[in-house]
């Protein structure tokens, strides 16, 4: 497995790593042992580099890894993430960057996964109400305790990443991010690139539409992440369907597959690109590896360009309800 740098001080980690947000069901049931079985196909295939926060089932994903490593981080980088608060009557925004709050939220996730500390440390959302400065020295006090290794960012505008990177070292920025979700084309990467950023895209593969067969929205149970989302709701659902017919005829030209080509597609996007496909089952995660090994060329750049142009999609990638959090830039 290719290596690509994750921290400014020259930490690297497999180009492909591991979003574990399906460990805490947010796409449906799943048992410990699944997500063992997965984390030990990622140490058996050269997957290093993990991703959880502490909403994904309120701590499920946290402590399946931390049974897993048994508190050993046995070569795996871990980052994880807080943030993103219960919506009270006093934060009907759900989101809480002030100090104490963090502290309390690290602490649990380091008592979760069974570490003394994590290699990285994302704001999962920022909190409106305090300047992202303020953050970043709270952020900074946690690195220069040894609790973090490194800081980063999720969802936020190359505005915001550069106003915090003007007080210390930012060190990945992470937002969704494939052939259906562009927006970080508009500056973000670029922006990241520029200040030595590693930019990590969640959902590379399009929350599951790079699959062999497509998800069914009829079978999606209440409280399931994509119900309700404009792109998988009708009439969106199907004109996305049936554009990636095309994608998945010339996967198949190349004798591949879409998952393969699609991640091979992102981390020829740029160097400091490290794609965190999520998945609860190690032969998912294997595809999802062979991305890496995939011999890209430009030909083959231009003409997925041609299948999947910029803005293809139909529909928002979140409801209504999702959307407060993230940043909005250009």
């Amino acid at each position: 497995m290719n290596r690509r740098q994750i921290r400014q001080d020259g930490k690297t980690v497999s180009e492909v790593g591991l979003g574990c947000w399906s460990f805490g069901g947010s796409y449906g049931p799943t048992t410990e042992a699944e997500s063992h079985n997965t984390l030990a196909a990622a140490r058996d295939l050269g997957v290093d580099f993990l991703d959880t926060a502490n909403v994904y089932g309120m701590g499920v994903s946290e402590a399946a890894i931390g049974s897993f490593l048994k508190g050993n981080a046995g070569g795996f980088t871990i980052a994880t993430k807080a943030g993103i608060q219960p919506a009270s009557a006093t934060n009907p925004r759900g989101f809480n960057n002030k100090p104490d709050y963090l502290r309390g939220e690290l602490e649990a996730s380091l008592s979760l996964l069974g570490l003394d500390h994590v290699d990285l440390y994302y704001m999962h959302r920022r909190d409106p109400d305090l300047e992202i400065e303020d953050v970043m020295e709270t952020l900074l006090a946690f690195k220069a305790e040894g609790k973090i290794g490194g800081i980063g960012f999720s969802e936020i505008s190359p505005a915001s990443l550069r106003r915090a990177a003007a007080v210390g070292p930012v060190d990945a920025v992470q937002s969704e991010y494939s052939l259906w979700s562009r927006q970080p084309d508009l500056g973000l990467i670029q922006s990241c690139k520029a200040l030595g950023v590693a930019f990590v895209p969640f959902s590379p593969l399009a929350r599951g539409m790079f699959a062999p067969t497509p998800p069914d929205p009829t079978t999606f149970k209440k409280g399931h992440f994509r119900t309700g989302t404009p792109r998988f709701s009708e009439p969106n659902f199907s004109h996305n369907v049936n554009q990636i017919e095309a994608f998945k005829a010339f996967a198949n030209d190349l004798d591949t597959s879409m998952i393969v080509l699609a991640i091979a597609w992102c981390l020829a996007r740029g160097d400091h690109l490290i794609p965190i496909p999520g998945t609860r089952s190690a032969s998912h995660l294997e595809e999802c590896v062979m991305g890496s090994r995939f011999a890209m060329t430009d030909d083959i750049m231009a003409r997925i360009e041609e299948i999947l142009p910029v803005g293809w999609a139909h529909g928002d990638r979140y409801d209504r309800d999702q959307w407060p959090g993230v940043e909005g830039y250009c």
